[in-house]
């Protein structure tokens, strides 16, 4: 869950490395450090907060080589603080490391045993003391390393330099590890964006990979040795996408971005002549044979997951399962050989949701894909793969990536629905005229966006919200609720609206906010009524929906009409002003909205 950035090459490695950790900030992190390697010696720097304390204690010093690591850590083992920041220097060996070593008490204590001595509280130092264990006993580098990592249970994702030898190795397993190959140069991050101002060229690295950078040469072996070759992929993100563009904040910039990042998950996918659904990247199973579809994710994308239920269901009459990645395994799923599982994660490098994806491919099942980022490895460990290509999503709440998931998964209805045989060409080119209207009816709630600033900066000294919606806006307001909390640090609960009055409805008074989404659709009356009674009780109720005219317009605090859509892509439209609430309180109320405390991107750990 936090970042590594590692460089060989002939320029200033100090400036290098600190402009690729502000670039994987996003990811969330507590401390920060840095070691360079400069004639054979290394130096080290750690701080705990944010790297611009860590840029502070280094930048008048002369603090450069030709190669180096950094790293941001996000606490798992031992509180933040300087002394358990990474990188561990033990020795002569320097580490960086990302992931969770379960086995390393264990380790610990053998090492103990030998005479080493701890000074930190995480696991991550057992590695550097058992790579110079083996170098004392003759190994070269390279050899200490693959012995040490043979050790280890868990997940990690390692930078390693050593004192006197000009080489850097980096490995990987269930933990995110990429090489850069730039001019006359390599580098490791734990994300495209990190070193993406630097190059377009990228070896994803698949678990078991150690990488051996020396002197202008790269060699990629297993565990056991044997070299294996990887392939080289261009990215065509550039870094100017990672850049704010003018904007105060990632996340306020990625959500004006939704209308461009959904026109391109469209693009290749929907055919002008035809009006039809293409996804030639697939090679699905015989869907004939499906009897259910499950979908699986944590977080945002099981928002998604929960309005891609109600898309294929309303359409396929298919039955479909969501499931929370995290609890996926662990209770023993119910599954057939001809079910199709769709795996839903931004980053591609959800730990749960790679988990869920391992244990559904054991038993034989076809596993899809949806996901942000090429080369990450659910794309690449499931069976098919379909990439939402919303760019680069720095800011720690999900945005664009939600609404190009309802997006895909939307798309996908139309295509199984096609070869099933359960909608027709009319049914699909009506579908795809909608959904190609979505970028222009966003881009007009965008350009009322004062009016929602202006709600949240009434509405903003408020400490509980409360959010509902019935049918397919459920999960918009679980969606909605949660950008909330995330970055405002305001106590927000959704309930299904039905379900108020099993509980919820004794919190409701006079300061109590009730959010509301309440589109004209078959849940309207009922909506409508649970309105009532929260009026009822002096609730004041924030009202979001399609209809200008909507019948509670007079008794409500305030409305806010987005446009008018098919039902199955109300929640695109729908979620956009809940996201700018979000951010606007958070604004206002001055919290961190692109690194909220607690929280990273890219949940690399169980």
């Amino acid at each position: 869950m936090c970042g590594i950035v590692g460089y060989q090459g002939k320029e200033a490695t100090r400036d290098i490395l600190i402009d690729a950790l502000r670039r994987l900030e996003y990811r969330g992190y507590d401390s920060a450090g840095i070691a360079i390697w400069d004639e054979g010696t290394i130096k080290l720097a750690r701080r705990q907060g944010k790297v611009s304390e860590l840029w502070d204690a280094i930048r008048d010093e002369s603090f450069n080589g030709s190669m180096g690591l950094a790293h941001t850590r996000w606490a798992t083992h031992g509180v933040p603080s300087e002394r358990n920041a990474h990188p561990h220097k033990v020795g002569g060996v320097t580490v960086v490391h990302n992931g969770i070593i379960e086995n390393y008490l264990e380790l610990k204590e053998i090492l103990k045993e030998k005479g080493r001595t701890f000074v930190s509280d995480t696991d991550t130092e057992v590695i550097p003391h058992l790579i110079a264990d083996y170098l004392d006993n003759g190994a070269t580098l390279e050899e200490s390393v693959r012995l040490a990592l043979g050790r280890l249970k868990g997940s990690y994702a390692i930078g390693v330099i050593r004192e006197g030898e000009e080489t850097l190795i980096a490995a990987k397993k269930e933990s995110p590890l990429l090489v850069g190959i730039g001019e006359g140069e390599f580098m490791i991050a734990s994300d495209v964006p990190a070193i993406i101002n630097r190059t377009n060229r990228f070896i994803f690295l698949e678990d078991d990979d150690i990488v051996v950078m020396k002197k202008g040469a790269l060699k990629i072996t297993n565990l056991d040795g044997a070299e294996v070759d990887r392939e080289i992929r261009s990215v065509q993100w550039t870094g100017a996408m990672a850049e704010k563009g003018g904007f105060r904040h990632f996340m306020l910039k990625e959500i004006f971005e939704q209308p461009r990042a959904i026109s391109d998950t469209l693009i290749g996918r929907v055919q002008e002549e035809t009006g039809e659904v293409l996804f030639e990247e697939l090679n699905l199973p015989d869907l004939t044979k499906t009897k259910k579809i499950w979908m699986v994710a944590c977080g945002t994308s099981y928002h998604a997951c929960l309005i891609g239920k109600h898309i294929f269901e309303a359409n396929l009459r298919i039955p479909v399962e969501t499931d929370i990645a995290s609890e996926f395994r662990y209770r023993d799923p119910i599954l057939d050989r001809n079910d199709l599982v769709i795996l839903v994660s931004q980053s591609g490098e959800t730990a749960d949701t790679i988990a869920a994806m391992k244990e559904v491919k054991k038993r034989g099942l076809h596993t899809l894909a949806i996901c942000n980022v090429l080369g990450s490895t659910l794309s690449r460990e499931c069976h098919s793969v379909v990439y939402t290509h919303a760019g680069p999503e720095i800011g720690v709440a999900s945005t664009k990536a939600f609404t190009t998931q309802i997006s895909v998964f939307f798309m996908l209805m139309l295509y199984i629905g096609k070869l099933m045989g359960t909608l027709d060409s009319n049914d699909i080119r009506a579908h795809v005229a909608e959904l190609k209207k979505i970028p222009r009816k966003i881009n007009m709630l965008l350009d009322s966006c004062a009016v929602i600033e202006e709600s949240a900066r009434r509405n903003m000294h408020y400490r509980h919200f409360l959010y509902l919606g019935r049918g397919i806006s459920f999960p918009t307001v679980l969606e909605g609720a949660l950008k909330l909390k995330e970055i405002s640090y305001i106590h927000a609960e959704a309930y299904a609206a039905g379900e108020m009055k099993h509980g919820p409805i004794a919190l409701i008074d006079e300061n109590m906010p009730i959010v509301f989404v309440s589109p004209r659709d078959q849940t309207y009356k009922k909506t409508c009524s649970n309105i009532e009674e929260v009026i009822t009780r002096r609730g004041n109720v924030l009202l979001f929906t399609d209809d200008p005219e909507h019948d509670m317009t007079p008794k409500v605090a305030e409305v806010f009409v987005v446009p008018e859509t098919i039902y199955e892509l109300q929640p695109i439209l729908s979620i956009v002003p809940l996201q700018l609430m979000a951010y606007y309180m958070a604004n206002f109320l001055g919290t961190d909205v692109d690194q909220p405390r607690n929280l990273a991107k890219s949940v690399t750990v169980e």
